[in-house]
């Protein structure tokens, strides 16, 4: 893993901050972590760079099908190690967790696709995604909404960035029953969190050249709790003179003009639901990539995370969004010429535009994208 070790610049310096009890190692059974690494060493081969697959539901699979193709196509230098975790394919239990955590652990990188969290209640309120965010302290979602050249929506020529405190808030799993036919939902936030998330916002715009930060809440009716966020926000805006900084209550930002966004950060609900709205200025779900960071590890996936199980088998979902993360991935690996033969393959494939899948108006498959973006390697490549 040594060879890892120089390139994770990117995440030591955007989650790097002053509390070094947030940074906290994972504890996993030995047996776990052997047999972790055990298959590691199965697969790997000399000069490549493991990374962590979990397809995930609904459509993940198919995605993630097309990101091996593509990266088979192109000779991309990554093993992938393949586990599956799913509460609706009767694939979830402590144990397959534990090797997903192992896995995760070993390769400090990994790629997945949606794992769908069913709405029943059978003992456990946190879902085993949740728990997996949880346990690797993935705090920081970050979404890139950037326009595709050629693909004409209702608006053209978007690009912000929004990110997500993604361990606490609404999604903190603390509910009860305090009487009959009254539920009680705790939402939970903390200085620590808040000023985490606030620092790798800032540090994210400054290591990107972007000039603003949004923070986003609702601290007028939640003046406690949002409150806490809010001043958080504030606090840590005043190490960054050179960033302009705003705020803006979540039901005022999202009938604003999006084009005077570009970094917006966030609590962890008004995220979720952000980043789907977002998402929907630049052509949907299909389309828009995602990762998720913590002081280790990256995560990468799509930027709205919906399963599209009516899509399953159809062959008709739209893996741009899916290679468009694996692009970043690569990036992230420090495999800049992979990252980018892959991002301008896809790219030139909407600009085209005579492919392009059900989402995007078009009448092509899966397979006719995949194989149109292969084409495009192979002649860049020739």
């Amino acid at each position: 893993m040594a060879a890892l070790s120089g390139v994770r610049w990117l995440t030591r310096a955007l989650v790097s901050a002053g509390n070094p009890g947030a940074w906290r190692g994972l504890s996993t059974s030995a047996a776990a972590h052997a047999a972790s690494r055990s298959q590691a060493e199965d697969v790997r081969v000399e000069g490549s760079f493991p990374v962590t697959m979990l397809p995930g539901d609904g459509v993940g699979p198919e995605l993630m099908h097309a990101v091996k193709e593509v990266f088979k196509a192109a000779a991309v230098p990554v093993e992938f190690q393949e586990h599956h975790l799913s509460e609706v394919q009767n694939m979830a239990s402590e144990e397959k967790l534990e090797q997903v955590l192992s896995s995760m652990k070993e390769n400090k990188v990994a790629i997945i696709g949606k794992i769908h969290t069913p709405m029943e209640y059978k003992g456990e309120l946190a879902s085993y995604d949740m728990r997996l965010r949880r346990k690797l302290d993935l705090f920081a979602n970050v979404v890139h909404v950037k326009s595709l050249p050629g693909y004409m929506t209702r608006h053209n020529n978007l690009d912000l960035v929004i990110i997500r405190e993604q361990t606490e808030g609404e999604y903190s799993s603390l509910e009860h029953e305090s009487a009959r036919g009254v539920i009680e939902c705790l939402k939970i936030v903390t200085r620590a969190k808040s000023q985490r998330i606030a620092k790798f916002a800032f540090d994210y715009a400054t290591k990107k050249g972007r000039g603003k930060v949004t923070a986003v809440h609702k601290a007028n009716i939640m003046k406690l709790g949002d409150g806490l966020f809010l001043q958080c926000c504030e606090e840590v805006a005043e190490l960054y003179p050179k960033i302009k900084f705003e705020t803006m209550i979540i039901d005022n930002c999202c009938m604003q003009n999006p084009y005077q966004f570009d970094v917006l950060v966030m609590p962890n609900l008004y995220g979720n639901i952000i980043d789907n709205l977002a998402a929907g200025l630049v052509g949907g779900a299909g389309v828009v990539p995602g990762e998720s960071y913590s002081a280790e590890y990256a995560v990468f996936e799509t930027g709205a995370r919906h399963p599209f199980a009516q899509a399953v088998g159809r062959n008709i979902a739209n893996p741009t969004a899916m290679l468009l993360s694996a692009s970043n991935m690569l990036r992230h690996l420090n495999l800049e010429y992979h990252s980018s033969m892959i991002a301008d393959a896809v790219k030139k494939v909407i600009k085209v535009g005579k492919v392009r899948t059900r989402d995007m108006g078009g009448y092509s498959t899966t397979t006719d994208f995949i194989k149109s973006v292969i084409g495009h390697l192979q002649t860049k490549g020739s």
